[in-house]
């Protein structure tokens, strides 16, 4: 069976001229829609995290690309090149560590670009018809990023529910739902596949300090859903899991090393080394749009470090003494011996990571490119 959520507001989408998105900073006291409708903005949610979520990251900055052409209104093919090379750097360098949106961004220009110097090449047309044409370009396949990512999750979940069939209590760390992507989530995909073949299915959500994305985020996702759901101090869940109260951890991905060292929110190592103690599967579910094959390793995944004063800081109350510093690290690297598998939307990859990485890479750009082998 398919999986599927109720009809619930969507995490993003495109109005017709601007990305109406769900502030996730409001939840979960207030569902509040944000209507982004120039670059400044767009920017200005994913650095406060009004949105967030590696493949959401994808989605949404790629409309946001369309969002800061329409402000910009070039009125030449040259102007037009420049202002999109400005927000290639502006929207897709606003976070380091979540690879699918500056992968997304830099389609979704790219593909538009090389579209547009071919029809110029073509025809005599003028400026303002060739910006027209560049701008439906860009919305194309921004419009293509998040629907492809829709198809992906939907697969991951179809995926995850065969892989994590025996496990009904579930552990995850982070919101990597519908709230993190464009269609149904990647790791919650497997949990909503599971309710709606109706298996039975018990989430437990770490808090994810210090800014609760696992308390207010998915636990309010997961209970907007119908799922059942509790959540889990982060300092309490390796004795759940030691405890035999876990069946499985699974967590999400902001970046795939090419040796399956995995880059996703603070916190995630630590459950990953109780999962190893205990003998239970520890699974990462991520697009492949999320591997970056250019990373050989976690070593070499830059990872972001936020504002102290979201650690010193809970609301208007300070926390820790005045004169005393904060580290804010925003995610850790799980190294690959700890990792049981990746769900993907091109299959379940287990070790030898590199090789499976690669021949799932193989594999994908393959049906891209529509040369399979056999």
């Amino acid at each position: 069976m398919a999986a599927s959520i109720p009809a619930l507001t969507p995490t993003l989408r495109w109005t017709g001229d601007s990305v109406e998105i769900i502030d996730q900073t409001r939840l979960p006291s207030e569902l509040c829609l944000l209507d982004v409708r120039d670059a400044a903005t767009a920017v200005d949610a994913i650095e406060r995290l009004a949105i967030r979520g590696a493949p959401a990251l994808g989605a949404f900055g790629a409309l946001a690309v369309v969002v800061g052409f329409d402000e910009a209104a070039p009125r030449s093919l040259d102007d037009a090149r420049s202002v999109l090379e400005r927000l290639r750097t502006q929207i897709g360098d606003a976070r380091p560590t979540a690879v699918n949106l500056r992968w997304a961004i830099d389609r979704t220009i790219d593909t538009a670009l090389n579209a547009a110097a071919l029809n110029a090449s073509a025809l005599n047309t003028s400026d303002m018809a060739d910006t027209a044409t560049l701008r439906e370009r860009l919305l194309v396949e921004a419009q293509a990023v998040g629907a492809e990512d829709a198809k992906a999750c939907a697969e991951i979940g179809r995926l995850g529910r065969e892989v994590l069939a025996d496990a009904t209590t579930i552990a995850t760390h982070c919101n990597a739902g519908r709230l993190a992507t464009a269609g149904i989530g990647t790791a919650l995909a497997t949990v909503y596949a599971k309710a709606a073949a109706g298996d039975p299915v018990r989430v437990l959500a770490s808090e994810t300090r210090p800014l609760l994305q696992g308390a207010r985020l998915t636990a309010w996702e997961l209970a907007d859903a119908g799922v059942d759901v509790s959540v889990v101090a982060d300092g309490a869940m390796a004795s759940l899991i030691a405890g035999g109260d876990v069946d499985a951890v699974i967590v999400g991905a902001d970046r795939i090393a090419a040796n399956g060292d995995t880059a996703n929110k603070v916190g995630t190592f630590a459950h990953a080394l109780a999962a190893a103690d205990a003998g239970i599967g520890f699974y990462v579910a991520a697009p492949t749009t999320t591997i970056d094959p250019a990373v050989q390793s976690g070593d070499h995944i830059v990872i972001e470090h936020r504002n102290p004063d979201e650690i010193h800081h809970a609301g208007p109350s300070r926390l820790t003494p005045e004169g005393v510093h904060a580290m804010n690290p925003a995610f850790d690297v799980t190294p690959n011996r700890l990792i049981t598998a990746i769900i993907t939307d091109a299959g379940v990859l287990r070790p030898p990571f590199d090789e499976a990485i690669a021949e799932a890479l193989r594999t994908d750009l393959a049906a891209q490119t529509g040369n399979g082998t056999c």
